[in-house]
């Protein structure tokens, strides 16, 4: 190397910083090498870490470095709760709802209309020439004017004033219990299995349907599962403490080793006994209720609130028994949404009634 070379690196070297240029993103990620020096005391290593970020102006401190915790406040402790396992369980409904004016009339004229989009009606398709069964049908179809429809009286889809499908005012056609009168008299069986005409007075009449008002709703029985058949049941128990008669759903405390449908089951089979056929919907709460804890005039916890989780469970056969219930349990029902609000305490009908079906 030359001796213009020389003098030009040395010129270049006393130009040139004692520390590198890096940007700022470089430093806060650059590795540094721990401290030589062993520091003995905690005053100790906050000087060595003082003086080395004075001699190194790269280096960031650390953001939470000598942050003392939040305090807590002075004569406030966190709220103690008895954790306790729920079941609401419930029958559905056995029947259908009974249907409106608007809804009767409306269902008739769409079964009319039904009548006149539909193909003729092909008599060969259904039954055998020369059979009871032919014979039976064209005396009802006789009797109909030719109406393929058994409950829509006397109209033909097919004629010229088939337009004329809507009842008039008062007409009980569409009202249900006209339709199941039409039904029944059509089901009677007018022609013997030797093709011969049955009299009147010799047919078998037919079987009456089952009435939607059961005897448990005419004699008020609550603890029977065939009342209120087109309502969803919800079974309460009656527990008799120092305060009264206090009805609620079966629930008791848990442990920490089970899960909470494990003890919702449990609870369910220490309290109405195993003879029934439940199934639980599933398993997180549906509702939860809350009951705070009282405390002293000093601010100590006079008793322990309770924090009740409730899951959902269907019953599908069998009835409850409290004679061997493990939880001081006295009597049972099976009540609808309505009359758990007459029952349950205020407080506690508000933290469940939203899981609750409309009907």
């Amino acid at each position: 190397m030359t001796a213009p070379s020389r003098g030009a690196f040395a010129a270049l070297g006393r130009l040139r910083p004692a520390t590198p240029r890096i940007c700022r993103q470089c430093a806060k990620v650059q590795i540094r090498a721990p401290t030589p020096s062993r520091a003995y005391s905690g005053a100790a290593a906050a000087a060595a870490a003082s003086s080395t970020t004075t001699n190194d102006p790269t280096t960031v401190p650390p953001s939470n470095v000598g942050i003392p915790p939040e305090p807590k406040p002075a004569g406030q402790t966190a709220p103690n709760y008895h954790i306790k396992a729920g079941v609401i369980l419930t029958r559905a409904p056995l029947l259908t709802r009974p249907l409106t004016s608007f809804e009767q009339a409306y269902f008739f004229y769409q079964k009319r209309l039904n009548e006149r989009l539909t193909l003729p009606f092909i008599t060969s398709v259904y039954f055998k020439p020369d059979t009871p069964a032919l014979i039976d049908w064209n005396m009802k179809m006789k009797d109909r004017q030719g109406t393929v429809a058994k409950e829509l009286g006397v109209y033909n889809g097919k004629a010229s004033r088939a337009w004329d499908d809507e009842l008039t005012v008062g007409d009980k056609l569409s009202q249900h219990d006209t339709t199941v009168d039409l039904l029944l008299k059509d089901s009677v069986m007018r022609v013997s299995d030797d093709a011969e005409i049955i009299p009147e007075e010799d047919r078998a009449p037919p079987e009456p349907l089952a009435p939607r008002v059961s005897e448990a709703d005419l004699k008020g029985d609550t603890t029977r599962l065939d009342r209120a058949m087109d309502r969803t049941l919800y079974l309460v128990v009656r527990k008799d403490g120092k305060d009264g008669e206090k009805w609620e759903f079966p629930a008791a405390g848990m442990s920490t080793e089970e899960n909470l449908h494990e003890a919702a089951q449990r609870i369910l089979d220490e309290t109405a006994g195993v003879n029934m056929n439940t199934w639980m919907v599933g398993r997180v709460p549906v509702a939860a209720y809350v009951k705070k804890p009282t405390t002293a005039r000093e601010g100590a916890a006079a008793a322990k609130g309770q924090k009740t989780f409730f899951l959902k469970g269907r019953i599908m056969a069998g009835q409850a028994d409290l004679t061997a219930n493990k939880h001081k349990y006295k009597k049972f029902k099976w009540l609808t949404r309505e009359e758990l609000k007459g029952v349950l305490e205020p407080a506690y009908y508000r933290s469940v009634r939203n899981m609750m079906a409309d009907r």
